[in-house]
């Protein structure tokens, strides 16, 4: 891709990325979790394990909170086609 081929964002498509963006924090915060337990040089302790659970359902809670509004939803479908 070329520099000229390049455009800004819509506002249609920002307003999508911002929906969303509660998903995206809770699934990097589940990526920490996993990049310190696959990581560790130590044992790993209950409290590195809770951590990924907790952020195991986090994630599925933004997802689940993202996903049960059909009519947002819908309209997210629609800015990326």
């Amino acid at each position: 891709m070329q520099a000229k081929d390049w455009t800004e964002p819509s506002a249609a498509e920002l307003a999508a990325i911002e929906h969303e963006m509660p998903l995206i924090e809770a699934e990097l915060d589940l990526l920490d979790a996993e990049i310190i337990v696959l990581c560790a040089e130590r044992a790993l302790s209950e409290l590195d394990w809770q951590r990924v659970r907790s952020a195991q359902r986090r994630a599925l809670r933004a997802a689940a909170s993202l996903y049960d509004r059909p009519a947002a939803f819908a309209s997210l479908l629609r800015i990326a086609a």
